[in-house]
């Protein structure tokens, strides 16, 4: 149904696609939405690689911004978020550059978000019998922002810390503001937007094993993690609730 409708030019969908030193990866990432949603356009955001990122992107026919150096994972994704809002896109999903996120789940998170009536849909590694490994101290982690997510918006979020997602204008115009945590965008987004009045929905995905060692995730880094990701809750939470780009 969604693969219908972006055909027929119901919506424009935008794929965005943060990368930093990708080459190995995004070329295979970007062949795997083409597959799956040939009708979307899609921008990789170079984060300043000093690898072949941005020439095999652009060989296999995506659209490239390259940052002047490396930003952070944030600031990468809301470059791609600025870019679609001024390009007037309606739906967005955003999608690893590892090969981590399989793009055959983006129709299905378009048509959850058109018939559901919802806002944002976030691929769950944890719904259903997935089998979805992760290390010890990572497990930790995406449990206790498991917990404060379901607690702070009323409703169970499984995998807050999912980078795969898809949304729609209204959500997309929150993320270009002020608001967004650009440094370490995770749990902290899932409660901001709820504030906003965006409304959550997940779907199962399976995804593979993250390649890398480049991961945020990696090491000891979980628990420097935790301590940014609980001081940008806590700062969420003495904001007043964001509002859309525009003040509407």
């Amino acid at each position: 149904m969604a693969k219908a409708r972006l055909a027929e030019g119901g919506g424009r969908l935008l794929c965005i696609v943060p990368a930093y030193n990708e080459s190995d990866h995004i070329g295979a990432v970007i062949d795997d939405i083409s597959a799956h949603v040939p009708d979307s356009d899609v921008l990789v955001v170079d984060d300043g690689s000093a690898d072949e990122t941005t020439r095999v992107a652009t060989e296999k026919g995506a659209s490239v911004c390259r940052l002047p150096f490396n930003l952070g994972y944030g600031a990468a994704l809301q470059t791609g978020y600025k870019y679609a809002a001024g390009n007037g896109y309606e739906y967005v999903v955003q999608i690893d550059g590892d090969g981590q996120h399989k793009a055959e789940y983006i129709p299905q998170m378009v048509e959850c978000l058109e018939a559901e009536d919802v806002d944002l849909v976030i691929g769950s590694r944890f719904l259903g019998e997935q089998g979805y490994r992760v290390p010890l101290l990572r497990r930790i982690g995406i449990a206790v922002f498991r917990t404060i997510a379901s607690i702070l918006t009323g409703r169970r979020i499984s995998d807050p810390t999912s980078g795969y997602q898809a949304f729609n204008r209204k959500v997309l115009d929150i993320l270009v503001t002020d608001a967004y945590p650009w440094d370490y965008p995770d749990a902290d987004v899932i409660i901001m937007l709820h504030r906003a009045g965006v409304r959550i929905a997940e779907i199962p995905v399976k995804m593979r094993p993250a390649p890398g060692q480049q991961s945020m995730h990696s090491g000891l880094r979980p628990i420097y993690y935790v301590f940014k990701m609980l001081l940008s809750i806590f700062v969420t939470l003495l904001r007043a609730a964001p509002t859309r780009a525009g003040g509407s």
